[in-house]
């Protein structure tokens, strides 16, 4: 697919910049955050950095990124050899490309060859983003550098280097903050359940379609909460003893239940799973940047009389792995989604839930104790 030489295609690639980007010079900048995942996005020009309509939600701003990404452009792109790895069948595809994956996008409107490509580290730390020129000369469109599916792409390799994945679910909370996750083929009755609610409950709807799960960032390991929870074991082991107390091991004792109940809450806290919305809506047209942990899960299918049927956790991991977003190129990236999807249903009840479009089924889950 390239015309020319092999040394040609190899220099075109490996000029391609992977450093941080405060390296790079570029004169614009922004920030977006999708389920817990940040990017920095750098460029020559406001367009360069442009984000779509849906993307505009999820602006944000943090002194340390997860992804660094500079779009940069190029005369054109050309075919380049490797190893490929999936074929999306339309827009994309994927390769291998010495120790990078290489995305390339094409669509027949602006020719042959790719229009844009994606150049990323095995980690998903690193990328550029190359635009060819020669696909839009004499174009009067506006080029939104991060469109769908590129967006997508990124944030979910990403979530393969994390305790994270993507489900196909809308995610609803309720005005008392109870996070209900539906998870759900196409078709199996998202963005009805989504109506439902909205018609009938005061909610908050995070997705009708993709759902970012993972672990409570905010009570993980090392985090600020859990040092502040460590800081106070620490006073109360280093704290003096009461005046009607003059036993130094009746206070060690003391410190110690102390400790010990932190500790207990901690643990309990740790295993809390926390689902994210994305820009991804589906028909239904919601698509938040805000989180809340999850409840329940609950997986959809149409049914008759609003029947809930709790999963083991075997059946519940077969079912969620099934509606998820994994790549399947890599086989580490399969086995690390099915382990986390093993503590998710572990600190999560899920459910089968065969219901009737009407507000009975939304009656049958705000009636519901786990």
């Amino acid at each position: 697919m390239l015309p020319g030489s092999g040394s040609k295609m190899q220099s075109e690639v490996e000029r391609v910049r992977l450093q941080p980007n405060e390296e790079l010079g570029a004169s614009h900048r922004c920030q977006f955050r999708v389920g817990g995942v940040s990017v920095e996005v750098v460029g020559r020009s406001s367009d360069d950095i442009s984000l779509s309509p849906a993307l505009e939600f999820f602006r944000d701003q943090t002194p340390l990124c997860d992804i660094d990404l500079e779009v940069e452009w190029t005369e054109q792109l050309h075919a380049i050899g490797g190893r490929q790895l999936f074929d999306s069948g339309s827009a994309w595809r994927l390769y291998e490309h010495g120790s990078r994956f290489l995305f390339d996008f094409s669509t027949s409107v602006l020719g042959d060859q790719p229009y844009k490509r994606l150049l990323v580290d095995r980690h998903f730390r690193r990328a550029t983003l190359q635009m060819s020129e020669a696909c839009f000369a004499g174009s009067t469109s506006s080029v939104t550098a991060l469109e769908y599916p590129l967006d997508e792409l990124l944030i979910m390799h990403r979530l393969t280097q994390e305790k994270a994945i993507e489900l196909h679910g809308s995610g609803i909370v309720t005005n008392d903050g109870v996070g209900n996750l539906f998870v759900g083929h196409s078709g199996a009755g998202k963005s009805t359940t989504t109506r439902l609610w909205t018609a009938c409950e005061d909610v908050e709807v995070l997705s009708d379609d993709r759902i970012i799960v993972r672990r409570d960032e905010g009570l993980a390991l090392g985090t600020p909460r859990r040092a502040s929870a460590e800081n106070e074991v620490l006073r109360l082991r280093d704290h003096s003893a009461s005046p009607t107390d003059h036993s130094a091991s009746a206070q060690d004792d003391r410190a110690e239940k102390q400790v010990s109940l932190l500790r207990f809450a901690q643990d309990r806290n740790d295993k809390r799973i926390r689902m994210y919305g994305t820009p991804w809506h589906g028909e239904a047209m919601y698509a938040s940047p805000n989180s809340a942990c999850v409840a329940r899960i609950l997986i959809l299918e149409h049914g008759y009389g609003n029947v809930l049927t709790p999963l083991s956790p075997s059946q519940a991991v077969a079912e969620l792995f099934a509606r998820s977003f994994v790549p399947f190129h890599r086989h580490e990236y399969v086995e690390s989604a099915l382990t986390f999807l093993q503590e998710v249903v572990e600190a999560v009840p899920v459910y089968r839930y065969a219901f009737e479009p009407d507000q009975r089924a939304v009656d049958t889950i705000l009636n519901l104790r786990d």
